[in-house]
């Protein structure tokens, strides 16, 4: 009976099934197409890939490239270091330098003498001082460590000294 059922309702519904299954071989009639596209794309590519490339030179040519990966890694670390030297030689450089111009004496024409501090990173270095006079000019020099000199500084000198640290990089 069941047998007899399928039978009747495949008979009764043949037009709805013969749509169903055009249809279906129409979706799988294009995903097939687009597959075939697909590859048809990824062999051209793998052609122009391997073009006048056969086993033993594609094996050359990938150990070329590690090669050079490597030399690039051992230029990459040289480098660095070099740049940690630098930067470790620049830290005591002078960066940071402070000046003021001032008349030492009321009766000099102008602002003649001068303060000059030249400091490295780490606010180390030197304060130089000159005085201008009718007569003569004297220089002085300062050492500077950490910012604090130990022998007294004028205003001008720690006015100057002051500039130089305030350009703190």
């Amino acid at each position: 009976m069941n047998m007899n059922y399928f039978m009747k309702f495949m008979a009764d519904n043949m037009p709805f099934i013969v749509v169903a299954m055009a249809v279906i071989m129409f979706i799988m009639l294009c995903v097939m197409i687009k597959q075939a596209w697909s590859l048809s794309y990824m062999k051209k590519r793998y052609r122009k890939m391997m073009n006048g490339v056969d086993g033993d030179n594609l094996e050359r040519l990938l150990m070329g490239h590690i090669d050079e990966v490597r030399h690039v890694v051992e230029e990459n670390q040289r480098l660095d270091t070099e740049n940690r030297r630098m930067d470790e030689l620049l830290n005591m450089a002078v960066t940071r330098v402070g000046m003021v111009r001032f008349r030492a004496f009321e009766d000099m024409g102008s602002d003649l003498s001068y303060a000059v501090a030249l400091l490295d990173a780490h606010n180390n270095g030197v304060v130089l001082s000159s005085i201008f006079g009718r007569e003569d000019s004297r220089s002085y020099a300062k050492p500077i460590e950490d910012g604090k000199s130990s022998y007294p500084m004028t205003q001008e000198e720690e006015q100057a000294l002051k500039e130089a640290m305030a350009k703190a990089q």
